[in-house]
């Protein structure tokens, strides 16, 4: 009798974890990325349920608001600017120092069919979100606050992003680019984590071990043509000591050309130790999209590049006033009108924006033969000087303009 009870006892284990285990596996990658953005899951999803929780509901409201004024606000001018204006786009889209900002690859290139982003940023985990029962309010939670700055400003802040993506169960990246993703209108078919090898190569990550500079996760998608696209989100170091051991522009260049995108980059490309990834980017890049933080005029030899400006250059804010260009503000006084913000000087009506469209191949030998890297503004505005002076020569220097006295980015702590 005690026989029978013991296998009955086990055998009602069995079935139980048997039922658990398939009804994990039952809650796909769509399903949960549609849950975490706040709309509803496929109706026989085991996250449907969930959907009936005050938080969810709570959470729901609160991005269909978000999401929709950003959408009226940003997104929908972005790909009206990206249609009128990048007309040739490359399959390939490279947006280093990104984070998870997949949102604003996909306004700007929304035809790309490979997105490579790239940040500090851990990749993290979205566990099963059905054993999230009872801490559903903490976790919506602490995903909507680590996305409130690029709701509100178009681009996170680094030092928050070091706190906001650390917390709870559902934390890194990972989630934020599922909500991204189904925000965007995307279908996710297949997530995967993933590492690259002494080649470059990408390979499966299966337990995560610390012995590669470069971890990531591939995520396949398609949008409403059906079309399979594929987003790859790495967490590496892309300072020029970091991409020395990572292969991490060995991948890149199996993808190369592309169109690349720089937003926010903290100015970190005007730095010394990120000319290994600025001038990967100058020389595979058919079409360079970029707000002042991006890559220094200087870089773009007039020979090869055709420079489009689009809205106004008011010079950095206070906490990066040492990155003003006298070049940029030259190029900027004959520009055209944008309607949407971009970049750390947000508002409409105070944001630049560069087209920098590639017209003829830069030689190997030319492409290695660049400037040293500038470490101040007065060393920058120099070295153009010299490289052309029939375009400067009448300039005259410019100090950087007075920034307000308060900035609510002031307090800014960039983690590269």
């Amino acid at each position: 009798m005690l026989y029978r009870r013991t296998m009955i006892a086990a055998a009602a284990a069995f079935l139980f974890l048997a039922g658990a285990a398939a009804r994990a596996a039952d809650v796909s990658p769509n399903d949960t990325a549609r849950f975490l953005a706040g709309m509803p899951p496929a109706a026989d999803s085991p996250l449907a349920p969930l959907t009936r929780d005050r938080a969810w509901e709570h959470h729901a409201g609160v991005f269909d608001a978000a999401f929709g004024r950003l959408d009226h606000s940003q997104l929908v001018r972005i790909r009206a600017w990206s249609a009128s204006n990048i007309t040739a786009p490359r399959p390939t889209v490279f947006y280093m120092f990104s984070g998870p900002d997949f949102l604003y690859a996909n306004a700007f290139f929304p035809n790309a069919t490979t997105y490579v982003l790239a940040g500090l940023e851990p990749v993290g985990t979205v566990p099963d979100l059905t054993t999230l029962r009872g801490s559903v309010a903490g976790n919506l939670s602490q995903l909507r606050a680590s996305l409130s700055t690029i709701l509100s400003y178009s681009f996170f802040i680094t030092h928050n992003m070091k706190f906001d993506l650390r917390a709870g169960r559902v934390n890194g990246t990972l989630p934020v680019l599922y909500v991204f993703l189904a925000r965007s209108g995307k279908t996710i078919r297949e997530v995967t984590r993933v590492k690259l090898d002494e080649n470059g190569a990408v390979q499966p990550d299966l337990d995560s071990v610390r012995d590669t500079p470069t971890h990531g996760a591939k995520i396949v998608f398609a949008g409403s043509d059906g079309e399979a696209r594929t987003l790859y989100y790495f967490s590496t170091d892309i300072s020029d000591g970091g991409v020395r051991s990572s292969k991490f522009l060995a991948f890149l260049q199996t993808l190369a050309p592309g169109d690349s995108l720089l937003k926010s980059a903290s100015y970190l490309p005007h730095s010394g130790n990120f000319s290994k990834i600025r001038d990967f980017l100058v020389g595979n890049s058919d079409a360079i999209v970029q707000d002042d933080s991006g890559i220094p005029l200087h870089y773009f030899e007039p020979k090869h590049w055709d420079l489009q400006p689009f809205g106004r250059y008011l010079g950095p804010i206070g906490v990066f006033s040492g990155r003003y260009q006298a070049q940029y503000a030259s190029l900027f006084r004959k520009s055209h009108a944008i309607d949407f913000g971009i970049g750390y000087r947000w508002r409409p009506n105070e944001s630049n924006l560069l087209l920098a469209a590639k017209t003829s191949e830069i030689p190997v030998a030319e492409a290695s033969d660049r400037p040293p890297p500038e470490e101040h503004a007065e060393r920058a505005e120099h070295a153009s000087r010299h490289r052309a002076p029939q375009k400067v020569a009448s300039r005259q220097r410019r100090a950087a303009p007075s920034q307000p006295s308060r900035s609510p980015f002031e307090w800014f702590h960039f983690g590269w």
